[in-house]
């Protein structure tokens, strides 16, 4: 009346190296794998969702709520190579979803007082304000676009799939959207 089970060694969990994907572990399941993604990528996801919010702590439950989405479903993606794109889209996709509700709450048309880090306050020039204000103001596509582009160093494919649409959509919207910040601030 041995239990076999006590004589198994539980499995030992898998260390995580910086930098390491999720499909460089190996047997360690979704627990690991996502774990291993949230610290390699999780910074990087908080500070493209501040630049698309523009508030901190927006930024950081929109990358929480992502990184829960992405273990609820791990079983269901067709591979541990789709997990950055699916959290990146996830991402994006709550952005969206904040700036539209932000957008159906705001009254009176003046914008929030915005909440700034020690960071981006050291590294915030009048010039770079400027460009971000203008940045906020292009329409949603266009904003994300170069956010991707220019922030995470994205290719246009690599956009496009993020975003689910056509990469000459990509490269015209970033040519729109550049197009319309250097007028605006030609014009300051």
């Amino acid at each position: 009346m041995d239990d076999d089970s006590s004589s198994t060694p539980a499995p030992r969990p898998v260390p995580f190296l910086p930098g390491a994907e999720p499909d460089g572990i190996s047997g360690g399941g979704p627990d690991d794998a996502v774990t291993a993604l949230y610290r390699a990528h999780a910074l990087g996801l908080i500070r493209l969702a501040y630049v698309m919010l523009g508030d901190k702590a927006a930024a950081e439950d929109v990358v929480q709520d992502a990184f829960f989405g992405l273990y609820q479903r791990w079983d269901r993606l067709s591979g541990s190579e789709k997990a950055l794109p699916y959290v990146r889209s996830s991402v994006l996709n709550g952005c969206r979803s904040v700036l539209r509700r932000s957008l159906a709450r705001k009254t009176g048309g003046q914008d929030p007082p915005s909440v700034i880090s020690a960071e981006t306050a050291a590294l915030a020039g009048e010039e770079r304000r400027e460009v971000m204000r203008l940045l906020r103001r292009l329409p949603g596509r266009q904003r994300e676009v170069l956010v991707l582009r220019f922030y995470l160093e994205l290719s246009d494919a690599e956009i496009a799939r993020d975003m689910g649409i056509r990469e000459g959509t990509v490269r015209s919207a970033a040519h729109r959207a550049l197009v319309a910040i250097g007028r605006a601030l030609k014009e300051t």
